[in-house]
């Protein structure tokens, strides 16, 4: 019996088990984790593909992560921030496809009037979004960044139940290495924290080859998630952006590339195979990698697709890392294209249901 073989027919994996899985390079004991971590998938959460409808509503922020594209001290960003009228207009399209949630996506501020403006637009999208097979209307993930916990709650009591705030690398050195003195880890961590203390379903991810960065580190991370006994995990592979600090690393990431991409699907099989019935994205920043990207991310165990429906005309204006793809398709065109894709793997689509984890609803009963 391989080592491989005999850790996945472990009732519970150490941190050891876990460096060993994602060290894993033979090609073999590479698709028997993905074999493994689908089954999990099926038989803990089913064969569906939840969808959250991506709104991209701003890319003010005041932040300046090292790695990040609409970081505040980038002045070649055309900001903007959408009217609330057509955030609920995308919102109410999604609706009206089947599409059981959205997520909302920002910079991140803190300021007043932010916050009164978000609050009426989940006010305004559950509002908007009722009908006889969602009469709370879509589902609402937030994904703002860091918050008081007043504002959690008044958030919350809006109408949004979901909120992904990504720890990036539960490793505080790692974490340091890519943000500025001001940005703290344990703040995040208080937030993640608050956030389950308001009632939020809570989520959280990191990046997977950020420079620096080990084998060792990411099976810490995937035990800092069992931990946090979070409900959604959206995690990404670290992809450069010219225009950041962190463009020094850019012939790390063109050597490294498709290193860092097959290590960020085997994330997305362990924290399966740990953590069983939460939720995972397969993310966008894996179709920027390789065209079948999120796919791929499907078959190692992912159960989440986040289609774009943030507007054309500002996509553009949204970059957090480049080769971002779908920047020009219309929502139709994407969604028929996602379909397609989805369908290619012999899953199948959820249509008008919010798509919560299996672990959040344990919880709640």
């Amino acid at each position: 019996m391989s080592t491989i073989t005999s850790i996945l027919l472990k009732d519970a994996l150490d941190r050891d088990d876990i460096i060993t899985l994602l060290g894993a390079d033979n090609p073999t004991d590479i698709e028997l984790i993905r074999l493994t971590a689908e089954k999990i998938m099926r038989d803990k959460c089913g064969p569906d593909v939840f969808y959250r409808g991506l709104i991209e509503f701003s890319n003010h922020c005041i932040c300046d992560c090292y790695y990040c594209g609409i970081r505040k001290s980038n002045a070649a960003v055309n900001r903007y921030i959408l009217p609330k009228d057509d955030i609920a207009a995308s919102a109410k399209w999604c609706a009206d496809q089947g599409y059981g949630s959205v997520v909302l996506q920002s910079g991140e501020r803190r300021d007043e009037a932010f916050i009164d403006f978000l609050a009426d637009v989940i006010a305004e999208i559950k509002s908007s979004t009722t009908s006889e097979k969602m009469p709370d209307g879509v589902g609402i993930t937030l994904s703002v960044g860091e918050q008081s916990p007043e504002t959690y709650k008044r958030l919350y009591d809006a109408g949004a139940h979901r909120y992904l705030l990504r720890i990036e690398s539960s490793n505080p050195h790692l974490f340091a290495s890519i943000h500025p003195p001001a940005q703290d880890q344990q703040t995040r961590i208080d937030c993640l924290k608050s956030l389950r203390d308001t009632g939020f379903q809570v989520g959280t991810g990191v990046m997977t080859g950020i420079p620096g960065q080990t084998v060792a580190d990411l099976a810490d991370d995937v035990l800092f998630f069992r931990d946090m006994d979070v409900d959604m995990i959206g995690m990404g592979p670290y992809i450069v952006h010219k225009a950041t600090p962190m463009n020094i690393y850019y012939d790390y990431y063109n050597y490294a590339k498709d290193e860092i991409f097959q290590t960020a699907l085997l994330m997305i099989a362990v924290c399966r195979i740990v953590l069983g019935d939460v939720n995972i994205a397969s993310t966008t920043a894996l179709q920027a990698m390789r065209d079948n990207g999120r796919e791929e991310g499907l078959r190692y165990g992912a159960n989440v697709i986040m289609p774009q429906t943030t507007p054309v005309n500002v996509r553009r204006d949204y970059l957090l890392y480049e080769g971002k793809p779908c920047l020009d398709e219309d929502v139709r065109h994407c969604r028929t294209c996602l379909e397609k894709r989805i369908h290619s793997i012999g899953r199948k689509i959820a249509v008008d249901v919010w798509g919560d984890s299996k672990r959040a609803l344990r919880r709640q009963c």
